[in-house]
């Protein structure tokens, strides 16, 4: 049997002017990435055919999001069948299944969608296939109406009878449909409603006029939390932390308080590996296994090998690199800088454009000084190197393998392998000059 084709048309035009943000709507950030980006994730995983996108006008950086898949432009707001149309040039000859999301309600899942799919290619073969949902709070959502003979239609609440309100089953607005019945129907709806919009939902309707059935599937209210607002994001935003912190634990790691600690969208952490708390992985973040990682640590953009140690407060900037059984202490930042097998940066400590060789020990409260104000340049310290505290290494500067760096230097110049380098000023002492300081000031402020 031919496999059936799916178009997916997402439709994620609205202004988003509950946000107060001059940014597009589905542009805001779940876990590290667009809201629109965690959909069409979910959206590749159906392996459609044909996907178009429905934008407002001016919306690059949605089109630039959603690429490759195609844009079509909705310049009128007026309504969720209106939206639909303008999908109608890229589809006109496509008779496959149609699924309409919504770039705004990026939490549903692969699970449901296939659900859908599967009652719209069932003996019944649906026209419309509606998912609906039983919210705790109905509130203002549309509603299903079944009756005897099944299910007849989508009643908005501003058009909707007090009896219609009581109905507990709700509109999520995501739809699978008939593509060959699509457009249609689509063409047949019209505005005459309390808002004066074009509704999607009135497809239901028209094909039960038609004679056509029509069906509906129930999905979780969680996944169909659709995101308007500030406060819908960050509930949003604590759905997918707790979906990203069940995968880890479910994959081998070991989060000792997990509602402390988020995750990026992209951020990979291998088996038995420990996150102390209140850990922040931002996007990019690859972890080994048997990685600890103490509490109160930032990453980001940053990989870490096998059985390395990092932390607490350890902040991994962009292009930092850990290598294996590598130690990583508190207080110390690291920024495009390799620190390779067994090599220890325990405290206080900044390491920027640089590596660090196997082995090797860098002091307390040393710093790489590798900005010059106008240029980045390059510190290479070898294998089994000591630097002592507080030591400054003025790039570009090699330090040889072995060679052991005298606490509180500022190196300048490249030091061999095997060599000690003091760079600092000899020590000088006044023998009795504090007690002579002390008695003077004593005498002074017993004058006054």
């Amino acid at each position: 049997m031919a496999k059936t084709q799916l178009a997916v048309i997402v439709l994620a035009a609205g202004m988003g002017t509950r946000m107060k943000s001059g940014l597009p709507k589905v542009m805001h950030p779940l876990a590290g990435r667009p809201m629109v980006s965690h959909l069409m994730d979910t959206i590749s995983g159906l392996n459609p055919d044909k996907v178009v996108v429905v934008v407002g006008p001016g919306m690059d950086q949605v089109a630039a999001a959603v690429a490759p898949a195609e844009t079509v432009v909705q310049h009128e707001r007026l309504g969720t069948g209106h939206a639909v149309m303008q999908a109608r040039a890229a589809l006109e000859h496509f008779t496959g299944d149609v699924l309409v999301l919504y770039g705004d309600t990026p939490l549903i899942t692969r699970d449901t969608l296939q659900k859908m799919l599967e009652e719209r290619r069932s003996a019944k073969n649906p026209a419309v296939v509606v998912l609906g949902f039983k919210p705790e709070d109905p509130g203002h959502y549309g509603r299903l109406v079944v009756g005897a003979e099944g299910f007849k239609a989508i009643v908005e609440w501003k058009d909707a009878t007090d009896d219609q309100r009581e109905i507990p089953l709700c509109n999520s607005g995501v739809l699978a449909m008939d593509g060959a019945r699509l457009w249609g129907l689509a063409e047949r709806i019209t505005n005459t409603n309390a808002k004066g919009e074009y509704y999607l939902t009135d497809l239901v309707a028209l094909a039960r006029y038609d004679g056509a059935a029509c069906s509906f599937v129930l999905g979780e209210a969680e996944e169909l939390l659709g995101i308007n607002s500030r406060v819908e994001l960050a509930s949003a935003e604590a759905i997918v932390q707790r979906r990203l912190r069940i995968d880890a634990m479910e994959n081998g790691a070991t989060l000792i308080d997990p509602a402390t600690v988020w995750f990026a969208w992209d951020t990979k952490l291998g088996r038995d590996v420990v996150v102390w708390p209140h850990v922040v992985f931002g996007p990019g973040v690859t972890v080994g296994d048997g990685v600890q990682i103490k509490g109160f640590c930032h990453f980001e953009q940053c990989e870490i090998e096998n059985d390395a140690d990092v932390g607490p407060y350890a902040r991994l900037r962009p292009g930092a690199h850990i290598g294996p059984k590598a130690h990583i202490g508190n207080f110390v930042e690291i920024k495009k800088a390799r620190i390779e097998e067994g090599a220890k940066v325990n405290h206080l400590t900044y390491i920027g454009d640089a590596r660090i060789g196997a082995g090797a020990n860098v002091g307390a409260g040393t710093i790489t000084c590798n900005y010059d104000g106008y240029t980045k340049s390059f510190t290479d310290i070898g294998q089994n190197a000591f630097i002592g505290s507080n030591t400054s290494l003025v790039a570009p500067v090699k330090i040889g393998d072995g060679a052991v760096i005298g606490a509180g230097s500022v190196i300048t110049k490249e030091v061999g392998a095997g060599a000690l380098a003091v760079a600092r000023a000899s020590q000088m002492e006044l023998p009795a000059w504090a007690d002579r300081f002390r008695d003077r000031k004593r005498a002074e402020k017993a004058k006054k």
